[in-house]
């Protein structure tokens, strides 16, 4: 674990360099860890894949106190009691909204349902939040569907659109320009500023996606 300064009112908290499960389980333990204390005088405490980023009121710390506290409190074998959700995802993988489907199918040689089935089946953790308000990374999916980014990303993306990129699976919560491959659409609220929690999705948690029919996805207010 190395702390760094970020800003001058913000230091960044380093696990690791590299995007692996070991080094986000330090991640999570550690920021569940932090969330758990409410430690006085922090401000933010927003993860990644392989660091979290904290601010602070800086008439209460400097880099040095602050970095005392973190290492003094930040217990990676801490047991917490936060209690794990998993949210389910409904989906429509359908090749209307799965824009990349078969495009997929062609460059991995399975079929549209081996590729429906293998990302459906899995229990992905969230890695991190960001790029747009709650966007989660997920990871990670089975290496037979695993796809690079589109080398031309398209101009927007529909919001409720999921994608994958590499290892990661995620949902657009909100159109947006994106080079992920999409493979279907849901409808689920994944922001909402007048909610307390804004997201249904933080770190921690674990997410399945569950498909759905094309008639189900149209009865819960989904659009082709």
């Amino acid at each position: 674990m190395e702390i760094k300064i970020a800003s001058e009112n913000s230091v960044m908290i380093y696990f690791g360099e590299k995007i692996d499960k070991d080094i986000a389980s330090l991640v999570k333990k550690a920021y569940l860890c932090l969330k758990s204390l409410n430690l006085e005088g922090i401000y933010e405490i927003i993860p990644s894949y392989t660091s979290i980023f904290i601010s602070y009121d800086i008439f209460k710390y400097d880099f040095n106190s602050i970095s005392e506290l973190l290492k003094k409190s930040i217990d990676l074998e801490h047991e917490n009691d936060f209690k794990q959700n998993i949210i389910t995802i409904d989906v429509y993988y359908g090749i209307e909204v799965g824009l990349d489907l078969e495009d997929m199918s062609k460059k991995t040689n399975l079929s549209v349902e081996e590729i429906i089935n293998l990302h459906s089946q899995k229990l992905y953790d969230i890695y991190a939040i960001g790029f747009l308000p709650g966007f989660a990374y997920l990871a990670s999916v089975d290496e037979k569907i695993a796809m690079a980014r589109l080398s031309t990303p398209r101009k927007q993306i529909p919001k409720g659109s999921v994608g994958i990129a590499d290892t990661q699976t995620a949902v657009y919560p909100q159109n947006s320009p994106g080079g992920w491959n999409i493979i279907g659409r849901t409808t689920i609220q994944l922001f909402d500023k007048n909610l307390e929690k804004l997201s249904p999705l933080s770190m921690g948690d674990k997410v399945k996606f569950n498909p759905i029919s094309k008639e189900q996805y149209l009865s819960q207010g989904g659009v082709i």
